[in-house]
């Protein structure tokens, strides 16, 4: 990755890698999670807690990196599944296949794909019943066998009770002197264990290794966002144009228009209409409100029922209580806004001193004018009005109009005056030209 991050805490729709990894083996029921890494990768070990954490040192390739989680596995005879933290497309299904081929009394299910370009890929040989009858590496394999596109994943379910006591027979007499976890295919065999094989998406199953191969999980993982968001209700405008996190949760008949972005923890409640050009992060929209276009709702924005935020309006760690609006050029942070309030445009909450935040409090049916600046902290009870222009430094009592301006003053006859004067200096420095 060329990274000071290590690769598998890259992210995928707003998730690391190696938590979606993590997340599809709990969905699929797996009721244990290790995670074998390295020496001295302490920010993956913090990142997958409360996963445990078994350490391969030296690392000696796939099948020694299953033993380092011996002592963990001591005694467990349920299945095993071993995966790549690196896959961040792999879904619950992918177990299930494996699982339904095992049954029957399989030792072993290997999941399989067909990618477009077997390349340089293991080859699964497989009998017509799906039983395995060998893994071939690329280079040791026939020219028959490259000709075979059924691949090795690498991803694989083993009987927890066979697990160590075949991994304890493989040997590392190949050239990389390592010890890989395809060798207990061949080594089961001969035991007489029945292996078997199953089939995947070649893009459930893809690694990523590189940032190229990170874009294209992204775009991978926000189609099934994109389908899965229409699937359940939501209509998009222009559905390449939206991004969505992971989690994003929407309610039905939620209508977005191009070009916008969800990051994580965002909830949209039923019949919300979400302009073009928005970005939102950790916030909820209530039912009914209609969002943009360009505004942005960042970490803590609340939005009440039926509210109305338009276009450049920003708000954060904020309440907006329902029936609100707030249409133009506003900034609202720190605060709460009451129910059916109407924020001016041009209206900024001024929450920050330098050193700390503090909150300004807005009641219900409040009228705030145009181009007001709210200095924090202070209270604008129910029903008051600001006047356009004001900066309020000090609470408004219950529908008091507050209005801080400065006195306007009138010089009739300047406007002629100024423009003749210009314009005969003008016409004095292109005489002198």
């Amino acid at each position: 990755m060329k990274s000071a991050l290590p690769k598998v805490l890259h992210e995928v729709a707003g998730r690391r890698m190696i938590d979606h990894v993590l997340a599809v083996a709990a969905e699929a029921g797996a009721a244990r999670r290790i995670v074998v890494l390295g020496k001295d990768m302490d920010a993956v070990a913090k990142a997958v807690a409360p996963a445990e954490v078994a350490i391969q040192d030296p690392p000696l390739g796939t099948g020694h990196a299953v033993l380092a989680a011996r002592e963990l596995l001591k005694g467990f005879e349920g299945r095993v599944a071993v995966l790549f933290a690196d896959t961040p497309l792999i879904r619950p299904e992918n177990f299930a296949v494996v699982e339904k081929a095992m049954e029957g009394g399989a030792a072993i299910g290997v999941l399989g794909f067909r990618p477009a370009d077997p390349a340089m890929y293991g080859r699964l040989i497989a009998a017509k019943d799906g039983t395995l009858e060998r893994v071939v590496e690329f280079k040791d394999a026939t020219a028959e066998e490259r000709a075979v596109g059924f691949c090795n994943s690498g991803i694989m379910i083993v009987e927890g009770k066979h697990l160590v006591p075949l991994l304890d027979k493989v040997d590392n007499n190949n050239a990389q002197g390592e010890y890989y976890l395809p060798s207990i295919v061949a080594i089961a065999r001969a035991q007489g264990l029945r292996v078997v094989t199953a089939e995947a998406l070649a893009e459930d199953v893809m690694g990523v290794d590189n940032r190229v191969l990170l874009a294209r999980a992204e775009a991978l993982m926000q189609k099934r966002l994109r389908e899965r968001a229409m699937i359940e209700g939501a209509t998009l405008v222009d559905p390449d144009t939206v991004w969505f996190s992971h989690d994003t949760k929407l309610g039905r008949d939620v209508t977005i228009g191009p070009n916008v972005f969800f990051g994580p923890k965002v909830t949209v409640a039923d019949n919300v209409k979400i302009n073009a050009f928005c970005h939102f992060e950790d916030c909820t929209i209530a039912e009914g409100a209609i969002v943009g276009p360009y505004a942005r709702l960042r970490p803590g924005a609340k939005i009440g029922r039926d509210v109305h935020i338009g276009n450049f309006v920003e708000i954060k760690k904020s309440v907006i209580e329902d029936g609100a609006k707030a249409n133009h050029l506003a900034y609202i942070g720190d605060a709460r806004v009451g129910a059916k309030a109407n924020i001016g445009a041009g209206t900024i909450t001024c929450n920050y001193d330098g050193f700390d935040k503090h909150f300004t409090d807005i009641g219900a049916e409040v009228f705030i004018g145009s181009n007001s600046a709210l200095v924090a902290p202070v209270k604008i009870a129910d029903g008051a009005y600001v006047g356009a222009g004001s900066v309020i430094t000090k609470d408004v009592e219950r529908d008091a109009l507050a209005v801080e301006r400065s006195d306007q003053r009138q010089v009739s006859g300047w406007g002629a005056k100024f423009r003749a004067k210009k314009r005969a200096e003008k016409a004095a420095k292109a005489k002198k030209e």
